[in-house]
């Protein structure tokens, strides 16, 4: 790990996942409860490591389970508080999370993706964007959902994710894969103590001069109140949408648009330079925030730019929400590979070639 000062700024050369870790300590987290699962565990790995020297709590559970319902438990108290794992151990915590958004109760939840289904292989993958973005657990609930795609934004974006957390007091996720989790970038840090965390009045910390004891719960036996929940939830996911960002690439003159998220956008931005090398003008679209979606960015492109790719690292998903965005407008094709293989800059700009001919 390289280490620099610049002008003030604190510029490392780090592991995606560890870099993810300093930044959560840095972002003032005040527990991290998980289990390992390649290829996240440094992320625990490093938290245990240093977090003792700074201030927080990390806590290996027995199972993912116990993981996500201390997290539960920690949030409920008013805690900054996270967990992360891969994509088998994220689906024993589905139940947990459908609590916790149902309690509305701000955390940080990060998978950082391998290829499935079953145990699969510890390779990267975007196999979990359904899981994500549609609520993997049970109910009618979302998460607000950030995509990195460089280590960069590993660190950025936990600071952004328990923004939004706190903010719409909701779960959020940032979704990576495996291949950013363990590659290695240069980054820059911000100093620790700048994003302080009060303990809000909702939580539960026993009895309060002024105010009854604070309960949280999930359970709501009366169907009139259990639907009040629910649009009370709907409410505050349509106002997230205010909240929606994407990068957009080379799109003013564009005859194809590439759309990709993660690590995918960055393979795909390389394909689109090879493919205007050669007389092709192509452009990228790049979601950032998953949930909310990018409708109207692509809504809007599709009215000038009639053909469409979607490059992803699965069978096919993230491809159902843009043909939904673009509304029958432009015709939507899809590439992707899955079991843990990356596309090439090469194969993209073949498939690219075929649509255009």
């Amino acid at each position: 790990m390289e280490k620099q000062e610049l002008k003030g700024k604190e510029i490392k050369l780090m592991k995606g996942n560890e870099a993810l870790a300093e930044a959560a300590i840095r972002a003032g987290l005040d527990a991290y409860f998980g289990y390992p699962i390649t290829p996240q565990s440094e992320v625990m790995e490093y938290l245990t490591e240093n977090i003792p020297l700074r201030r927080g709590l990390v806590l290996q559970a027995e199972s993912e389970v116990a993981s996500i319902n201390m997290v539960y438990g920690a949030a409920g108290a008013g805690a900054r508080v996270m967990t992360s794992s891969s994509s088998p151990g994220m689906s024993l915590m589905q139940e947990g999370i459908s609590y916790i958004a149902s309690a509305q109760l701000p955390c940080l939840l990060v998978n950082v993706m391998r290829g499935g289904p079953g145990l699969g292989t510890i390779q990267p993958s975007q196999g979990d964007y359904f899981q994500a973005v549609k609520g993997g657990g049970h109910g009618d609930y979302k998460l607000f959902t950030l995509a990195p795609s460089t280590v960069q934004e590993m660190v950025d974006f936990v600071f952004e994710g328990f923004k939004m957390a706190e903010k719409y007091r909701v779960p959020a996720m940032l979704l990576a894969d495996g291949a950013l989790g363990q590659m290695m970038e240069k980054v820059e840090l911000p100093a620790e103590g700048q994003f302080p965390h009060v303990i809000p009045d909702w939580a539960t910390t026993g009895k309060k001069e002024g105010r009854k004891q604070n309960v949280i719960t999930s359970l709501f036996i009366q169907p009139e109140k259990m639907e009040q929940i629910n649009l009370d939830l709907q409410a505050k996911y349509k106002a997230m949408e205010i909240e929606v960002k994407s990068e957009s690439i080379n799109t003013e003159d564009a005859d194809l648009i590439l759309v990709a998220f993660g690590l995918v956008a960055r393979i795909c931005m390389k394909a689109a330079e090879l493919a205007r090398e050669k007389g092709i003008k192509v452009g990228v679209i790049r979601p950032i925030t998953l949930f909310p979606f990018p409708t109207e960015v692509l809504n809007t492109t599709a009215d000038r730019v009639k053909k469409f790719l979607v490059v992803e690292m699965n069978a096919g998903q993230m491809v159902e929400d843009v043909r939904l965005s673009i509304n029958g407008k432009a015709d939507v094709q899809f590439y992707g590979r899955m079991g843990g293989m990356i596309p090439n800059p090469e194969e993209i700009l073949t498939k690219l070639e075929s649509m255009m001919k």
